[in-house]
């Protein structure tokens, strides 16, 4: 596909997707959420994939929906005929689930790295990442009911990553957080002083998930994506899931345990270990020169 709205690079195993409408702040127009959604399709068929990174260009994340599509959506909604047509505001919103949906779905670890803001739809696909890296003056946001709207399609991945208690706090306020206080809520995993030292976090976060083995990574996501409800150990799922564990395990221990085992005994690292600098994580997102990899 020919992205127009993403920067979108498949190196080291990783595939690097980058926001890239600066004009708007990175703004969710429906193309850019169509990209999103082939671009996800294309990851989730990589099988040797070890990592997606989501980033946003010239130092903003994403600034949520476009507001300027608001009002044509709606005038499409009261349109003559439009009663007899389906209703173009749900499509619409329901079509951004659907690629909430695959990103969460998606079998490899998922990175969000937040500079500038995160704001409504924008904070929902932060939340939708397996590890939230960020700025300590990054903001975060659930925007949504300042316009008299919700953050509709966003608030179950929103709830599942901070709580129902921090969403409702975030959501009935339209409260902006720093980077700070989202780390404290639960939002964020890691926090960096600015932009540069957030390429280095980056990279020390990417290079620590490229030092463990990539199918053993795709087989915990898989394992820890099965829910366990309070009663497990009453009910008999407890048992049901532990033992699919014991099964990965088996598999595990066949296949890349041998390697990781043998490295760890000869104290050295292990085959599918790799190294990223601060520039490299720059170059592949589209704002700086390479360095070497290791």
């Amino acid at each position: 596909m020919n992205y127009q709205h993403l920067l979108v690079q498949r190196a080291h195993d990783i595939f690097w997707i980058t926001l890239h409408r600066p004009e708007t702040r990175n703004a969710l127009s429906p193309e850019m959420v169509a990209e999103l959604a082939h671009a996800f399709i294309q990851a989730a068929q990589d099988k040797a994939l070890r990592a997606l990174v989501l980033r946003g260009s010239a130092g903003f994340f994403s600034a949520g929906g476009n507001v300027g599509n608001f009002q044509s959506r709606l005038q499409a909604a009261v349109s003559p005929g439009a009663h007899d047509a389906p209703d173009p505001v749900v499509n619409r919103n329901r079509a951004f689930g659907h690629v909430l949906q695959a990103l969460t779905a998606l079998p490899m670890p998922v990175v969000a790295v937040v500079e500038g803001a995160a704001m409504g739809g924008g904070m929902g696909l932060a939340c939708c990442a397996d590890i939230v890296l960020a700025t300590e003056d990054a903001r975060f946001a659930l925007s949504e009911t300042g316009l008299g709207l919700i953050p509709a399609q966003i608030a179950p991945f929103v709830q599942a990553r901070v709580g129902r208690r921090v969403a409702l706090r975030l959501g009935l306020s339209g409260e902006r957080v720093s980077g700070a206080l989202a780390q404290q809520l639960g939002l964020v995993d890691a926090l960096a002083k600015d932009g540069d030292a957030l390429n280095t976090l980056q990279a020390q976060w990417l290079s620590r998930i490229l030092a463990c083995g990539p199918q053993a990574n795709r087989s915990l996501k898989a394992l820890l994506s099965r829910h366990v409800s309070p009663d497990a150990a009453q009910t008999g799922a407890l048992g049901e899931w532990l033992d699919d564990a014991a099964q990965r395990f088996a598999q595990c221990m066949r296949s890349e345990g041998a390697e990781g085992i043998a490295a760890f005994r000869e104290r050295r690292a292990p085959v599918w270990a790799v190294t990223l600098e601060a520039a490299d994580v720059a170059h592949l997102h589209g704002l700086n020169t390479p360095s070497s990899i290791h």
